[in-house]
């Protein structure tokens, strides 16, 4: 029992109902939700109501939901309408990301809904409500980790803006309109192009029964009548979602599979579209479908498609191929993601815009960014002369937006970043050759003392293990989001400080396939404009970039803010005893002597009180750290936070250890704090050996790395996960 919520369990049957209308007699009229679902199957249904009896009588007729077999009601007092939709509505989200579950729920009701009061007050009650959930073994991932996931982000059951609802509108009426053969929905970055399609492509594989109609407002009612005279209109829809990318492709067929009703092989590429027709053809990111210039290996497989479909080889693309197999085709555009000869020509486009079978929306809203309009405006500004830039763009706590004079310390911003929030990646411009595809102990972008390597994979690599130590392209991320995105600017864009404009150095471009054919200056500068324009957009939480051109950089300084490091030392003032709720335990691991545990014995333990802006955890506790083995990320003497480790991955985290194999002369002891990796092998003879590796950051590079095997490994305990610097 909660004194803010309680969640009770029942099995759902005709005479559970009865029971919980006399137990729970108080809710039967109240504002609840609930949580219906059958363990076998691996299927649940989420929902909302203030008649509990008559709406749970109603869904064991349901064919639907008839066969489910358990019932939680989460029951508060705190609870007002507008809160119960809310918590469902999340509840929706993240149960389809966390996995466990195949939800029965349609995706048409999950509406921005108004709020009786401040929208957090319901996320705080809501991130409580998860945690029990996950006690009592209804989720399992924490929600912090599936913010981060494939699975959430690109989820069918998300909130529609006002300007998707309309373009989900105008996307309906195409398909009940005989003469309307196109749907061109426009959009740039972060306006939710690519979580319009996936809802529409869940929306039109769902069945009128999916929807509970008793919570629609009057906008999900105009939806929904539309939806019920498209499946009037359309027995069956053969249909397919077009992603010309082959990365991004694969994401979205392994988030299909995890929904239910779709497949991953509803997920195709442009080639596949040639293979049979189409009633719908909904393409993504329709921007990078390609036309016959620069295809390399690609020319004869081209050549061949075009050849099937009575197409001139010449003069056709991939999007002539798309709606030529398809009766009705939904485009999501955004010509300033067009970065090479090869994506269809914007001409294309603009002729479909005018057409009289093409019906045309815009998309406007940021949704991505944290930063807003006003970030996205400051950068498709800031490489364009004719547009100034009235002031400087301060980012605050809302939106980190830093540029570095050292690529070094952003390198360790951006992997702090990533222990923090996970996501954060450094992204390049193509300006260094690949030489580390064929010598992996060669180094790709070499800036003073940075030694850097491009994506050692091609195919998702923003989630490999290693990311976080690579540096990704245009290609590796288009389509993606990040939480941070370290922007590495390269030679080949510079700036003249005389004419006062941004010029580009052809030399240093090494995409031959972004620039051979390309004859005019202003189209090759274009391209490299909308590619820096793109990995600029990626990031959801900040943006740092380091700027390679040095006029460049002194012209950025005019309009980003500098990131400095001077930092200020103060006084450690700790305490002997827990002052406030603020303070945590805190241990100075250079004078402590024996094992961690001994050391955290009441005698030896004092507080420190952290600042404001971080909320005390009864998990945190923080140490000095001395010396310089990770002074990339921890600075000698500082204060570090940690979380106490509970189990879990740890691979790839900075982790505080404790083994009796292990000597630190700088923390005085068997622990030590490095990055920690492992791995497990088994040899011929099937015996399984276990190796873990400590690493060191730092850049001093006569430190090296600890490694333990075996038994060694036998009295290893981590003791605490990295947070930050205090």
């Amino acid at each position: 029992m909660n004194n803010r919520y309680l969640i009770s369990q029942s099995d759902f049957s005709e005479n559970s109902i009865t029971d919980l209308s006399l137990k729970h007699s108080n809710y039967t009229t109240w504002p609840l939700v609930y949580f219906l679902s059958e363990d076998k199957k691996h299927e649940a249904y989420v929902g909302e109501t203030t008649d509990l009896v008559t709406r749970m009588r109603a869904h064991l007729k349901s064919d639907k939901k008839s066969d489910l077999k358990s019932i939680h009601l989460i029951l508060s007092d705190l609870f007002n309408k507008s809160a119960t939709l809310d918590i469902e509505a999340n509840l929706i989200k993240y149960l389809a990301a966390d996995g466990k579950y195949q939800l029965k729920n349609g995706n048409l009701g999950i509406a921005n809904h108004q709020f009786y009061q401040q929208k957090e007050v319901y996320w705080d009650l809501f991130k409580d409500i998860w945690s029990e959930l996950r006690t009592l073994g209804i989720t399992r991932h924490s929600l912090d980790h599936l913010d981060n996931s494939d699975l959430f982000k690109y989820s069918p059951y998300k909130s529609l803006s006002i300007e998707q609802v309309e373009g989900l509108k105008t996307i309906l009426k195409c398909l009940l309109d005989d003469n309307a053969k196109v749907s061109l929905i426009e959009g740039g970055a972060g306006t939710g192009k690519s979580i319009l399609a996936i809802f529409l492509f869940k929306l039109l594989n769902s069945e009128l029964e999916d929807f509970d109609l008793s919570d629609f407002d009057e906008t999900d009612l105009e939806l929904f009548d539309l939806f019920k005279r498209v499946k009037a209109k359309y027995l069956h829809l053969e249909m397919a979602l077009v992603i010309p990318m082959s990365s991004f492709r694969k994401t979205i067929s392994k988030v299909f599979k995890g929904i239910k009703g779709l497949k991953s092989n509803m997920v195709i590429g442009p080639a596949e579209v040639v293979r049979k027709k189409y009633d719908l053809l909904i393409v993504d990111e329709s921007h990078r479908l390609r036309q016959r210039v620069n295809l390399g290996s690609y020319f004869y497989a081209f050549d061949q498609n075009c050849k099937r479909l009575g197409l001139d080889k010449m003069s056709s693309s991939e999007l002539d191929w798309v709606l030529s197999q398809s009766n009705k085709s939904i485009l999501f555009y955004d010509e300033q993601q067009s970065i090479k000869p090869s994506d269809v020509d914007s001409e294309q486009f603009k002729r479909l815009k005018q057409s009289t079978s093409t019906r045309y929306e815009t998309l406007k809203t940021q949704l991505r960014i944290k930063g807003g309009p006003k970030y996205i405006n400051f950068i498709h500004n800031l490489f364009h002369k004719e547009n100034k830039i009235s002031k400087p763009y301060l980012g605050g706590l809302s939106y980190e937006a830093f540029l570095y004079e050292s690529l070094d310390e952003m390198v360790s911003d951006i992997k702090l970043k990533n222990q923090q929030f996970g996501l954060a990646r450094l992204v390049a411009g193509f300006a260094w050759k690949w030489i580390s595809r064929k010598d992996k102990s060669k180094f790709d972008i070499v800036i003073n003392e940075t030694r850097l390597q491009w994506n050692s994979v091609t195919i998702d690599w923003m989630h490999t293990p290693n990311a976080v130590n690579e540096v990704g392209c245009i290609h590796t991320i288009q389509g993606y989001d990040l939480n941070y995105a370290g922007i590495i600017i390269g030679p080949e864009i510079g700036y003249d400080p005389i004419k006062g404009e941004i010029i580009i150095n052809e030399k240093f471009y090494q995409d031959k396939n972004g620039k051979n054919s390309i004859k005019d200056y202003e189209v090759l500068k274009n391209y490299i404009i909308n590619i820096y324009q793109t990995v600029l957009l990626r990031g959801i939480r900040g943006t740092f970039i380091y700027v390679c051109d040095l006029e460049l950089r002194n012209h950025f300084k005019n309009y980003w803010t500098l990131k400095r490091f001077e930092r200020d030392v103060q006084e450690l003032v700790t305490y002997n005893y827990k002052l406030n709720e603020q303070c945590i335990p805190f241990y100075d691991l250079s004078i402590a002597a024996g094992s961690f545990s001994e050391y955290q014995q009441v005698e030896n333990v004092k507080y420190i009180e952290l600042p404001d802006n971080l909320k005390a955890n009864t998990d945190y506790f923080a140490c000095k750290i001395v010396g310089e083995s990770m002074n990339k990320v921890i600075p000698n003497g500082a204060i570090a936070l940690f979380k106490k480790y509970t189990g879990g991955s740890r691979n790839g985290l900075i982790c505080l250890v404790e083994s009796t194999n292990i000597y630190d002369k700088d923390l005085g002891g068997q622990y030590t704090i490095k990055e920690y990796r492992s791995r497990k092998t088994i040899t011929e003879d099937s015996w399984q050996h276990e190796e873990i590796s400590l690493h060191p950051l730092s850049t001093d590079m006569n430190f090296e790395t600890i490694v333990l095997r075996d038994e060694e490994t036998i009295d290893f305990k981590v003791i605490g996960e990295f947070v930050r610097v205090l």
